[in-house]
Parts: structure tokens; sequence; C-alpha cells
């Protein structure tokens, strides 16, 4: 049914409603209402990548994994599976009256928000720091997780609207400054797809305050934005217990129950916590109308109608099988192959079985499940951690010896040893091997969300980017072993790679790969299957030259205004091909496209990511460095030439002005064509250039 059907049901459903009841509708938990067949639903589920929470379910890579793949046709794969298993979970769940959180169909994903800052230790959920991206990504994912048919398979939430990417332990005070020209070029493009092109049907406020207003009851960012300039129609949820911060921490309301009011005032449908609870007492006290409640309500009850919860439906068959089926777990190692990343590579990779009779897989990763796995994840009925991926792949063709090396945190693994107990091991079993495959880097105890992490201020953020010192101490012993030595990175963001890029013969980026990542880790370095993902975050050379993390100026951050050189771009990725861009050409007629030549002069075939930047050479209001307007995952064999047609963004001739609004200021422009930017860093480390095109409108 069509959006206009399924509101008409929800108000006819809604008018039998008590308003007592009504206000019961409005918690995420929402019980049944008996007397009208209603039953119980619960609008908590996760699925940033892979259903989470509930049981067993597909672990694909985590979203910065994905968002590392710069491929829009992957990531519409990844939720078409998604919604598969959590229609088969739900089919299930239902059978057994089971209406408990997580074990529903909508699902607070995907997260677009922008990794400005490294330190951010959510930054891993997202798709990286270029709006662009994030917004090609994000609204392929909602397209495909919704589905296009008569009955949306799952419900989609745009999260967290807006200006949020830490510091994690302080946004439930904390107020988020940004200009017009920040706001629109940056913090809010990824939205407006997932909105306007995605149709998405729920959107979640952040924790924190946007230039003065709470996000989950801000008049500006709620009524005048979403729901005024792009026509959002589909229902807003707070973050969770974000609303009892209005009174409790932000300090813009005296008491809950006028907390309660100026959120749902604002437009604010669902809450995630239980201050709605006080709606009542707000209605008695004349601070929210009866009508105001019963449009929440409408909004809430359209979406369930949308979801076919009322009705039989075509999604009511598909078989509980479908978690975790073969197609599905091939889908989660083919994304881990493209979402890695090689940063170095002096000739030793990919490794060949028959020259090796002994590989050393060293470190606290190398055998870790938590390192698999990021946050927000569900439970696999299997895990190929790095060390077990190698050891199936090799057989017994090569000999693998392993040790842990040190603790992934602490200086010791055993607390009454001494310190650095597991190093003389390291370096035995790097003494007895051909090569060492050292496997370092985080997992969600060290970088994730604020209260769910372990580390020493509970934050989940970084203070810094560099690895723990257990892990430093094990790198620098492992480079005076004298013996070849392959970096395996698996974190959900930049971490100081200067040492590892100095001493080591390699360096791969996994991430946190899912949960049979190890599979895809050994078919990436023993040349099975090509590296191809490329940095969707830049890599720098340190904090210093940063900004503060609380400034939330875009001055500094990321490749698109960044002042100094990167330790590796954003874009940036090796391959075992050699693809370069030989020539390219801007198209005639809208939509606008670029058609690239590319050519592999390598030995061995891959895939490539074809990036298009565009430079305003005329507007003062432009991006400091060209800035991403299109991209492309091609396929090239060994010598073969290929002729791609790039689409660009539509908005690639505009501009945000200092008032935050989208103009087309200038004539000319310039394109780089590639498989990079077109920085000084990025040519150097690729060795080659992306072609250029020069535009003159009339």
């Amino acid at each position: 049914m069509d959006r206009k059907e399924a509101r008409s049901r929800a108000e006819a459903l809604v008018s039998k409603m008590k308003l007592e009841e009504k206000v019961t509708q409005l918690r995420y938990d929402s019980p049944a209402i008996d007397r009208l067949g209603i039953p119980a639903y619960n609008w908590w589920n996760e699925a940033l990548h892979g259903v989470a929470r509930a049981g067993t379910a597909t672990s694909f890579p985590q979203a910065i994994a994905l968002g590392a793949t710069f491929d829009e046709e992957l990531i519409g794969e990844i939720a078409a599976a998604i919604a598969e298993e959590g229609r088969a979970k739900y089919n299930a769940y239902s059978e057994y009256g089971d209406r408990d959180i997580y074990k529903g169909l909508t699902f607070w994903s995907p997260n677009v928000n922008i990794f400005r800052d490294p330190r951010w230790g959510r930054g891993q959920e997202t798709y990286g720091e270029d709006p662009y991206l994030s917004g090609r990504l994000g609204t392929r994912f909602v397209k495909e997780l919704q589905g296009d048919g008569p009955v949306m398979k799952a419900a989609a939430c745009a999260k967290h609207f807006a200006v949020h990417s830490g510091p994690e332990a302080i946004r439930h005070e904390f107020n988020a400054e940004a200009s017009p020209k920040d706001l629109y070029e940056t913090y809010l493009p990824a939205f407006e797809s997932l909105v306007k092109e995605g149709q998405v049907e729920a959107v979640m406020g952040a924790y924190n305050r946007t230039n003065g207003e709470p996000c989950c009851g801000s008049k500006l960012l709620i009524q005048d934005i979403l729901r005024g300039e792009w026509g959002f129609e589909g229902h807003y949820v707070s973050d969770c217990w974000a609303i009892k911060d209005f009174h409790e921490n932000h300090k813009v309301t005296k008491d809950a129950k006028e907390s309660a009011a100026l959120a749902i005032n604002m437009g604010c449908d669902l809450n995630c916590g239980d201050t709605f609870r006080h709606l009542w007492e707000a209605f008695q006290a004349g601070l929210v109308t009866e009508e105001t409640i019963t449009e929440a309500v409408v909004r809430l009850y359209t979406t369930r109608f949308l979801l076919g919860l009322f009705d039989e439906t075509e999604f009511d068959e598909i078989p509980y099988e479908t978690v975790e089926c073969r197609e599905h777990l091939e889908l989660s190692c083919r994304a881990a192959c493209e979402g890695t990343v090689l940063l170095k590579n002096n000739g030793i990779l990919p490794l060949k079985k028959e020259e090796i009779k002994t590989i050393g897989v060293i470190g606290p990763n190398a055998n870790s499940r938590a390192a698999l796995i990021g946050n927000y994840h569900g439970t696999s009925s299997e895990y190929i951690t790095i060390l077990e991926g190698i050891q199936r792949y090799v057989k017994d063709q090569v000999r693998v010896l392993y040790s842990e090396g040190s603790d992934i945190r602490e200086n010791r693994v055993e607390h009454l040893a001494m310190e650095n107990d597991r190093l003389s091991e390291a370096m035995i079993v790097a003494e007895h091997s051909d090569v060492v495959v050292l496997v370092v880097g985080l997992n969600e105890t060290l970088e994730g969300e604020e209260g769910d992490a372990g580390n020493s201020y509970a934050s989940g953020d970084k203070e810094s980017l560099e690895l723990p010192g257990s892990q430093l101490a094990l790198m620098k012993a492992m480079a005076e072993t004298g013996k070849p030595v392959i970096l395996c990175l698996m974190a959900g963001s930049d971490i100081d790679l200067s040492f590892a890029e100095e001493h080591f013969d390699a360096i791969l980026q996994f991430w946190y790969p899912g949960a049979r990542g190890g599979e895809a880790a050994a078919k990436i370095l023993f040349g099975e299957v090509s590296p191809s993902g490329k940095l969707c975050v830049t890599f720098y050379n340190s904090l210093e030259e940063l900004p503060d993390f609380t400034d939330y100026s875009m001055k500094g951050r990321t490749y698109r205004y960044l002042e100094g050189e990167a330790q590796y771009p954003f874009g940036y990725g090796l391959t075992y091909g050699k693809v370069e861009v030989t020539r390219a050409s801007l198209s005639e007629g809208e939509p606008r496209s670029i058609e690239v030549v590319c050519q592999n002069l390598g030995e061995r075939d891959t895939q490539e990511v074809l990036q298009i930047y565009v430079e305003n050479l005329d507007s003062p209001w432009a991006p400091l460095h060209p800035r991403l307007c299109g991209f492309a995952r091609v396929n090239v064999k060994a010598k073969e030439e290929v002729v791609s047609q790039v689409a660009l963004d539509p908005y690639t001739f505009t501009v945000i002005n200092d008032e935050g609004k989208r103009v087309q200021d200038g004539k000319r422009f310039r394109f780089y064509a590639g498989c990079s930017q077109p920085d000084p860093v990025s040519c150097h480390l690729t060795g080659t250039k992306p072609v250029t095109v020069e535009v003159q409108l009339d």
C-alpha cells in the first residue's frame, strides 16, 4: 500500500484509542491494546552490519569497512540480506509470541554522521568522513533494506540527526556549534539524501544540542529542515534516554513533563526511554494537546501498516533457514575483501604458499573474535579469525606458528607474570618463521559508544592515534627480528602507522571485517583476491594538527579542509594490479557523467575504484581541496583497458555559501579522474596522477 492508504488506516485505528492508550504507544516498548486486537511492539532494533543483539545472524563487516568498499551495489545487497534475515527472525519470533527488544522490523540503522575527528569512538559505525560518499552508500542501504514493493520489507532509520560525532563523554550536555555553511555542506547532505531520495522511514535525533537546541526537540532540525525543507513524512525517534537530558543535563527545561512536551511539540514521535510517560501530566498541565499526541501515534501506526504488521504479506513465508544462509555468508566474505585497504607493499604481497615453509602469525588480534565484529553486532554461529583463516587456507602445505605477543591493552597477559610476558614467545615464533603476519589494533572495548566501552575513562573515544603501549613494544620487537613483517591492522578508525610504514614490508587495513573476516584475510594475503578498498577517512600524522575535539568547524578537518599532509589520504589504497586512468571526458546533457578510460598495466587482475574529484576554480566558498563528486567500482583484468561512465553528484557545479545556501558560483571547474585523490601524498604513494579535465560553463 502507499503512504496515503497506510495513514488513512492508521487514523481510523488510532481514532478508537483512548488518550491514555495513545500515550502508551509513544514508547519504544509499546504495549498491547487487547480490546483493539493490537499486539505489543518493540520499536528498538539494530542492523548496522547485520541483524544485531537478538541471537544468530550473518555478521557483515562493520560500517566503516563497508564505507571503504566505495561500492553502492554491494551495500544494497547487504541491506537486502539484512532485511531478509530480519523478516525471517521476526516471523519465527512472532510464532512464539516473542515481541521483545531487538525482535521487530524497525531497524535503527544506518548511521550517516560524518566521521570528522579520528578520536570519536563511534566513527566505526559510519561510512567515513565524506558527505557525498556517506549519502550514496546510506541511501542505497535504505532503499534495499526497505524494498520497493507494496509492503515495506523493513524500516530503516537515519541517525543521529544532526551534527553529532563526539566527544562521547559529554554528549548528554554538549552543544555542537556549526556555522550555516558547515551545517549544509558537511553535516546535513547525507541525511537529506536518505530522506529525499531514499525515502527513509525514520530519523533518530542525537543526544547533544545543535546551536543551542536539543536535537530531539529542535525546531530548526525537525520542523524547519526535516519536515519543512525536505518534506519528511515518516516518524522521528529520540536517541535512548536523550529526552531526559533536556532537564537533567542540557537544562533547557525544568522537569520531565516539560521535556516530554518540548520533544513531542517539536515533532519527536517516539521515545526511546521513559520520559514520554510524563506526557499525561504534560497534557493535564496544558503543555501539549491531544491533537499533537494523536498525530505522533498516527505517524507510528502508518509505519506499522506500511510494514504489513496487521495484514498477511509476501514476507510472512520467509523461512528461518534464511538466517546465515550460504549466500549471505559468501556476501559477507566478499564485502570483507572489498573493504580491505592495502596501504603499503614492497612486493612481499601476495604471499606464495610454495615459497614459504613456516609463517608466524603474531599479535593480540590474530586470534581475537572481538576484533572481527566491531560494535552493534549480532551473534555468529562461526567465527574465523585471521589465524584460523590462514590455517584453513594453507592446510598442511605451510606450518603456521602462533603467539599472542601481547595483551591488547595491558602490559602483560597473565596478571602474575612480568611485563611483556608474551614478547619472548613472539620473538621465538618470528625466529622460526619465514615471514611474520603481525595482527594488531583495537576492538569495541577500546573504541565505541559511551557507557558501552571498557576503556580507562569509559567514554568510548580514543585519547591518541597510537596503539596501546603493549602493542607498540611488540611492533618494535618484531622490527628488530629482521624477518619480513606484514602488519595487519584491525581497527575502526585512524591509527598512527608511521612506525609500520618505516619498518614493515606491507600494511593491510582490515577494519572490523565481520565474523568470518579471517577467510577474507587469507584470500587477500595469498593473492586469491586483490585488495581494492580505499580509505574513507583521512589518516593523520598527529592529533596536534587537528582542532580541539569539541570544535565542530570543518577548518583543518577531513581531506576537504586539511591544511597539512595526510599520513595516508582519504581515497587511497593499493591493489595487486597497476591501474591508471589514461583518458577522461565530461558528458553533455543531464544527468552529467564523466567517461573514464583506464588500463591495468600490472600482471594481476584486480578491482579498482574510479574516483572523480571536482575543484571550483572561481568560488571563494569552495572547499580548500577538490571534493569527491563521483565514484565507481570496475573490474580490470591484467593488461586490459576498460571504459566506464561515472555518474556525477547532481550538486557538482554548486557550492554552499556562508549563509548555508546552495548556489552556482563560478564558471571554471577542474575535474580529476583517477584511482585516488589528486593530492601530492596520494600521487607519491600510488606512483600515478589522476587525469585532469578542464570545464568552462557558459
